[in-house]
This record gives structure tokens, C-alpha cells and sequence, in this order.
């Protein structure tokens, strides 16, 4: 799914800084992999159980060496080591916020859906670019809980390490929806998702392949913990 187009501020940032314009040069190539990928899968007519991924550039890898080394592409490498595969269908967008996901993410997987597709696995990582503005951060809460109400049952959704009152209002509605048995929390308030030294790229913004090794592994733990609580 193509990103939002590139702000003012990253438009300039990425001519006078090289390492943002080199993570920022990834946007196109990546979402069109992800697009190709997409086709591929949900025209394969393969057996193997359905993971559609939503969020922002996170999920679409930016930053990571290739598309397939972000968290998801990770993630799944593990999942399939521990005998759980699964294909991808990848909906996320760069650029993306909490509207993108119920507005343009969300109703392609209902069209899925209504197509007889249904995902064993969906996945959402999102809510990093509504903390930087204030209007999009004072309408996060009301959106992030729109958003958990509409996301199929057994979900796995992040919270946000970041400290302001919006994503701590996002971490209570999600641990309030994992303890009521509607979703599971990949917890990212924990060490390996907020020390980050080492595992951002050149722009120091996105991970790098170390820091979406950490997210692969704290979503690979809360699907399985899932699975075993199936």
C-alpha cells in the first residue's frame, strides 16, 4: 500500500542530511515489494495459514537492509523455525497514522474477508508519527480505541515505548483489551524496545536490522504466547 507523500520537514531534511535521505530513498522500492509480494501471495492458492500486517514504515522495513529484513520479514523467519508458518499479506503504508489503518488498511482486509480470505494472524504496529504532531496526538486515544474495537478477534497489537500521555493512555486500552481476551499485547515498553543505541539506521529514526530483530522477537513471543492460549 503507497505511504502518505514525504513532509516538509523530511523533504528538507533529506537534502542536507545523507543518512535520512539514504532511509528515505527506501520508501518507494519497499512499499512496491510489498505490493508485488501481496499479489503473489493471495494469487499462490497455497494452504498456509494468512498474516496481514498492518501499520507504518516499521512494518514496511524502512530502515533494515531489505524489505525482508524488518520485523515482519524477521518475525516470520522465527515463527517458521518454530514450526509455525505463515504467508504475509503486508497493508502497511510509510507515513502512516492511526486513521490510515481504520480509513485504508482495515477495509482492504474486510475486503479480504468478504472474498472468503481470512487471516489466521493479523498484526499491528502503529501510532509512532500520530505522537508527532499535537493535533494527531490529542485525537490518538479516541482513534486507538475506534481501532481495537474494529480489529478481529486475537489480534496482535503493539503498544509505543514513547513516555508521553497518549501512548500511555495506548498501552492501558491495550492492556485492558489483552486481559479481557479480545487481543495480545506485544509489549514494547521493556528494555530491548527502548534502549536503542546500536540498532537505529543512518537516519536515527527507523531501526536497523538489530532494532527490528528486537520487535521480531517481542511479536514472534506474543503470537505464540497467543497460539498456546488458543
Amino acid at each position: 500500500m503507497s505511504g502518505r507523500p514525504t513532509g516538509p520537514f523530511l523533504t528538507a531534511a533529506s537534502r542536507l542530511l545523507p543518512g535520512v535521505r539514504t532511509v528515505q530513498g527506501q520508501v518507494a522500492p519497499f512499499a512496491a515489494y510489498w505490493e508485488q509480494q501481496n499479489r503473489a501471495v493471495l494469487a499462490d492458492g497455497v494452504e498456509t495459514p494468512l498474516w496481514v500486517a498492518l501499520g507504518d514504515s516499521m512494518t514496511q522495513g524502512i530502515g533494515a537492509p531489505g524489505p525482508g529484513q524488518g520485523w515482519v520479514g524477521q518475525a516470520q523467519r522465527l515463527l517458521e523455525d518454530a514450526g509455525e508458518s505463515y504467508r504475509v499479506v503486508n497493508l502497511s503504508m510509510s507515513g502512516g497514522r492511526v486513521e490510515d489503518v481504520l480509513r485504508r488498511q482495515l477495509p482492504a482486509l474486510q475486503g479480504l474477508q468478504q472474498q472468503g480470505i481470512d487471516p489466521a494472524l493479523v498484526t499491528v504496529l502503529i501510532g509512532s508519527n500520530d505522537l508527532v504532531r499535537r493535533r494527531y496526538r490529542d485525537a490518538l486515544p479516541a482513534g486507538f480505541a475506534e481501532l481495537l474495537r474494529a480489529l478481529p478477534k486475537g489480534s496482535v497489537v503493539s503498544n509505543l515505548p514513547n513516555p508521553r500521555r497518549a501512548a500511555n493512555e495506548i498501552d492501558r486500552l491495550i492492556r485492558e483489551g489483552a486481559a479481557a481476551g479480545q487481543l495480545a499485547l506485544a509489549d514494547m515498553r521493556q528494555p530491548r524496545t527502548t534502549r536503542w543505541r546500536g540498532k537505529l539506521a543512518a537516519d536515527h529514526f527507523h531501526p536497523n536490522e538489530r532494532g527490528y530483530a528486537a520487535i521480531a522477537q517481542i511479536f514472534f513471543e506474543a503470537i505464540r504466547t497467543r497460539r498456546s492460549a488458543d
